[in-house]
């Protein structure tokens, strides 16, 4: 197997509750060109969260070395994506003086340090730093101030932290299997980057996506985020209530659930309540009858539930005028039967299953919702190496001035 230079090649690991994803992709005139795809069932992970590392370091090696065999090359770095109940983020505003009354870099990294000069809970680290505007003198807001003059720069930034533990095992468990951690990426914004278009996050649109441990909600405005939220319900919960209520195993409940979902809410379905299926129960002793109703029942709770909670944060926050463009689905629970026309009914506004803009040689393989986060990762961290490579053409002083910032991720949209 082919050793290669790590900067030609970018690897991401989606890490998930019920999936490993890891894909491989030459960097190809900025373009993810993916030459590798390994995929494993997740151990060692509820809700986002790392509970055995052992087992959930033997799921990373495994997707790991099925894409290295399909890539060719050996890989030793990649790009991860972090979720969990333990994220959490805020909005903070910060104000400097303009040194020469022309915006410079140092102006704009000063500005985004004061902002991001806050109280941080006990336990919790930086992850990602994003400006959501600037402002000049008090005047309109600004995407890019640089250049501009004025007296006085002010900011907006979106700060999302993450649980020290949590992210130190994520790493630990990486490492474990070989991989140095070259960055860290809340999954929304990865998801983000391979759903939404670019006129959507102009206009404004939200984004559920909605995975095996938990379910990411972000909201995109004027090409930054202005909201992030982690749910702790996700997929697995589906199935738990399935098998719980129906007394049958979770590989049954897994199978019915993906099969029949909430059919009711499609038309095409003339008397629901008169259906049924055969199911085996817990112990494979008989096959027991289950009335689709029943089943439907079951899995409408919970989903109006997540969607519930969704609208409610929507609400408290006002984000809806921030929705122009409507509401995007995503994840491997978005495949639910029903769940969008739910969703339109509790959200009020058009919503649609956001699939990874996959290229065509893998369009087949990975163009289904539970590839987003994946896709997201490459085309994420391809996207902060271009502007990594912006900032270098500003010369030495900037990248001093980014270096002596201390968020573990800064990003700009």
């Amino acid at each position: 197997m082919k050793k290669v230079s790590q900067d030609s090649l970018y690897v991401a690991i989606d890490i998930g509750t019920t999936k490993i994803c890891v894909l491989i992709a030459h960097n190809n005139n900025d373009f993810c060109e993916i030459i590798g795809i390994g995929k494993a069932p997740s151990h060692g992970l509820a809700r986002g969260i790392v509970v055995d590392i052992a087992a959930a370091v033997d799921s990373i090696k495994i997707a790991v070395r099925e894409a290295e065999f399909m890539a060719g090359y050996s890989v030793d770095s990649a790009y991860i994506g972090i979720s969990g109940s333990h994220i959490q983020s805020i909005n903070s505003r910060g104000m400097v003086a303009i040194k020469q009354g022309q915006v410079r870099d140092y102006d704009i990294a000063h500005v985004i340090a004061a902002a991001k000069a806050v109280t941080i809970p006990e336990g919790q680290q930086v992850l990602h730093v994003i400006p959501q505007f600037y402002i000049i003198d008090g005047n309109h807001h600004v995407q890019d101030p640089l250049g501009m003059h004025g007296i006085r720069l002010e900011t907006q930034v979106h700060i999302i932290t993450g649980n020290v533990s949590s992210v130190q095992n994520l790493i630990r468990c990486c490492e474990a299997a070989g991989i140095k951690v070259r960055d860290i990426i809340l999954e929304p914004l990865a998801s983000a980057d391979a759903v939404i278009g670019s006129d959507e996050i102009n206009l404004g649109v939200g984004m559920l996506d909605i995975g095996g441990g938990t379910s990411d909600f972000a909201v995109y405005h004027r090409g930054t985020i202005r909201h992030t939220k982690i749910f702790p319900i996700a997929g697995n919960l589906f199935t738990q209530d399935i098998a719980h209520c129906l007394r049958t195993t979770f590989t049954q409940a897994e199978a019915i659930k993906h099969a029949y979902g909430m059919q009711p809410l499609n038309t095409h379905i003339e008397n629901p309540i008169e259906q049924y299926i055969e199911i085996d129960t817990l112990h494979h002793e008989h096959r027991q009858v289950v009335f689709l109703q029943d089943l439907i029942t079951i899995l409408a709770y919970r989903s109006q539930e997540l969607l519930l909670l969704v609208n409610a944060e929507i609400k408290q926050y006002h984000l809806d005028v921030y929705m122009a463009s409507g509401f995007i689905l995503t994840g491997g629970g978005s495949l639910l039967t029903g769940l969008v026309t739910m969703a339109q009914d509790i959200l009020a506004c058009p919503v649609r299953i956001g699939k990874p803009k996959i290229p065509a040689a893998f369009k087949e393989s990975l163009n289904n919702p539970m590839y987003a986060t994946a896709y997201g990762l490459l085309v994420h961290a391809l996207k902060k190496n271009k502007n990594k490579r912006m900032e270098q053409l500003s010369g030495p002083m900037i990248n001093r001035v980014f270096s002596r910032m201390k968020s573990w991720v800064f990003d700009f949209f």
